[in-house]
């Protein structure tokens, strides 16, 4: 199985502004913004950290899913959350046609299930899969995860110079924000029974 952004959150998508505000950085002064390209890396750090942790993704993006085998006859669950949109799904590079498969949505674990089945898989064949995930844009993400991403963001940039000196977990209050939306996996996703 292989997951491949197919696009990038665009650096205007980013709360740098918030970021900038929760941290009191100066403001009317004429270098303003020139901080703002490491505070745009923080933020998609704190991102990348808190998407991982809880198997979601916060901002909209396009991801690509290949997979050579099907976890299950009858359904595929997809490797993260909310998947808004399946734009496309293809077999052994054939696609397939929108009425024999349905997209269900789930906050934690949602699945591409087969009308009839999923398409069957040849020797060497390969299923890819594109679907758009996310709340939206930042004023789509659940407040929650909004102060956990700012916090994780600000964390990083308060302990810029003290690399290897601080803990490697994430700060208390991060990991209580975030604890409510994260997955739990058994089962390594195959199916149950």
């Amino acid at each position: 199985m292989n997951l491949i952004e197919e696009t990038k959150v665009p650096a205007a998508s980013l709360p740098v502004s918030e970021l900038r505000t929760r941290l009191r950085m100066g403001s009317g002064f004429s270098d303003d913004g020139l901080q703002d390209g490491l505070l745009e890396s923080y933020l998609r750090a704190a991102l990348a950290t808190i998407e991982g942790r809880i198997g979601k993704t916060l901002l909209t993006r396009r991801y690509r899913f290949v997979l050579d085998r099907w976890r299950g006859g009858m359904s595929q669950a997809l490797p993260t959350a909310p998947v808004t949109a399946i734009v496309s799904m293809k077999v052994g590079g054939l696609a397939v046609s929108t009425d024999r498969y349905w997209l269900v949505e789930d906050m934690h674990r949602p699945r591409i299930v087969g009308r009839n089945g999923l398409p069957v898989l040849g020797e060497g064949a390969a299923a890819e899969i594109v679907f758009e995930a996310g709340f939206g844009d930042w004023t789509a993400v659940p407040a929650d995860l909004q102060h956990a991403v700012l916090l994780l963001a600000s964390e990083y940039y308060e302990v810029r110079h003290e690399a290897g000196l601080r803990p490697s977990a994430l700060p208390v209050q991060v990991a209580v924000l975030i604890e409510r939306w994260r997955t739990v996996r058994l089962l390594g996703g195959a199916p149950c029974g």
